[in-house]
């Protein structure tokens, strides 16, 4: 049995915020990352990110993932376990581990849940096929291991994950012969909407994919247009030829350890799916285990870093580990959170939030 003071569950933006706080403070802390390499989706995303300096701003996430982990490496209060799979949550804050072929417990004081989301899928006809993709392997792919997943692609979903996997595979010289969204409206900001538009790439709204066409692999899409319930409209249907479809149409929470271990969950549409109750201060109905980032509710990566800090933050304080810039700390990030959660683009998770006790005025 291993024994720390902290132990975070995820190696991404929030983890890894959550582990800079936490060590500030003087916790013994372990992070575990079931990849090989810490970061998270930080390290396939090659955009740079909005917000302000305090979320590094015009700062590619690839490079907000080096700055994190530099952050964190070198503490000798910090032991990092790499791909080293979370399997189990039980009470007393006991959790097992399998890591290259062993499988170990380790018990600790408090416990931060931050495994993230993971991507949603669709269903129609012949989605098996070779060829087929989500957007996050299409940007490993590209972005880690220098691969082209295709020639050209439909993307399937205009959120700004689809938004901005579209333009990096233009970048690197992929056709994206549409986007297809169903909604009546872009989902992502417009700004990448844009960039697309004037590259001449269609965004097709109120339109839905039928079924991938092809036998061994991908040849091309059947898509058709969408009326006002969402019911296909006979005589729309058209096919558009193309090697690869990505996928991409939301993200849900990774809540399968806190709902193992039986928080109180509820389900919450616009947070992208089962999530756990969490009070003011981040802490799920079990004691001692907290949880943030896009387990709590699908945001950008700027709000998983602040979210990350303030559970940090909250771990060690009900633990009587006080960082030495304490209060002033805490109201600065409540603060940043909601200037990241203002406007209409923060709608949506602020309605969501409401739903789980959380107020917004």
């Amino acid at each position: 049995m291993i024994y720390k003071d902290l132990v975070v569950i995820g190696g991404g933006p929030a983890g890894l915020s959550a582990c800079k706080v936490a060590l500030e403070a003087d916790m013994k802390v372990a992070l575990f990352e079931r990849s090989f390499d810490l970061g998270g989706q930080l390290v396939k995303q090659t955009h740079k990110f909005f917000g302000s300096e305090s979320q590094y701003a015009k700062t590619r996430g690839i490079d907000i993932a080096k700055i994190l982990i530099d952050e964190i490496k070198n503490e000798g209060n910090l032991e990092i376990f790499l791909d080293a799979t979370v399997v189990g949550l039980y009470k007393d804050n006991i959790i097992t581990v399998y890591q290259k072929d062993k499988y170990f417990k380790v018990k600790a004081k408090a416990i931060i849940i931050a495994t993230g989301a993971s991507e949603k899928f669709l269903g129609f006809e012949n989605n098996d096929l070779p060829g087929i993709y989500g957007a996050g392997a299409v940007q490993t792919l590209m972005n880690i291991h220098g691969v082209l997943p295709g020639k050209e692609v439909v993307m399937v979903g205009s959120g700004n994950i689809g938004l901005i996997v579209s333009y990096q595979l233009m970048q690197a010289g992929v056709k994206v012969k549409a986007v297809v969204e169903a909604s009546k409206n872009i989902g992502g900001y417009l700004v990448h909407a844009s960039k697309l538009k004037r590259l001449g790439v269609d965004i097709l709204t109120s339109t839905t994919i039928t079924k991938a066409l092809g036998f061994d692999a991908v040849e091309g899409v059947e898509i058709v247009k969408l009326d006002d319930l969402w019911q296909r409209i006979k005589g729309t249907e058209e096919v558009l030829n193309c090697d690869t479809i990505c996928i991409s149409v939301g993200l849900s929470p990774m809540h399968q350890l806190l709902s193992m271990a039986e928080a109180n969950m509820i389900y919450v549409n616009e947070l992208g799916g089962l999530v756990p109750i969490k009070t003011c201060d981040y802490e799920t109905s079990l004691p001692h285990v907290y949880a943030c980032g896009d387990v709590t509710g699908i945001e950008e990566a700027s709000s998983a870093m602040v979210e990350g800090k303030i559970c940090g933050l909250m771990a060690a304080r009900h633990l009587g580990f006080i960082h030495p810039n304490d209060e002033a700390l805490e109201f600065e990030l409540n603060n940043q959170l909601c200037i990241l959660r203002q406007g209409p683009c923060g709608e949506k998770i602020r309605c969501g939030l409401k739903k789980v006790g959380e107020i917004y005025d």
